[in-house]
């Protein structure tokens, strides 16, 4: 088992986020099929502010390639994200198209 993580931001309008939240109290289940389907064992997402932490546990079938292949190709995941765009915006240091980034790991307690 791998584990990732990773940070976007929200817009930074509490109507915006609590949308936001709303929709993950209730996440389609194509999504989540789509989700499980790439290898991603378990998921969590955490808000401070209006900053979001993800951590993703992966298996050995899971690519980050992979998954954004099959992304591009599902139109129900192509409307979840377009949707979660409303209420997203990029961090400072992303790149043109980027959305959640891998964040490196500095420390662990093995």
């Amino acid at each position: 088992m791998k584990k990732y993580a990773l940070c976007l931001d929200l817009k930074d309008d509490p109507q915006l986020i609590a949308e936001y939240e709303s929709y993950h109290k209730a996440v389609w289940p194509e999504i989540i099929d789509s989700i499980k389907g790439a290898g991603i064992s378990n998921m969590e997402i955490y808000r401070l502010g209006n900053r979001l932490f993800m951590i993703m546990e992966v298996n050995e079938t899971f690519s980050f390639e992979a998954k954004a292949k099959s992304d591009a190709e599902n139109p129900k995941v192509q409307e979840w994200e377009l949707l979660m765009w409303k209420y997203q915006q990029a961090l400072p240091m992303a790149k043109e198209g980027e959305k959640w980034l891998l964040m490196d790991k500095i420390f662990g307690l093995d």
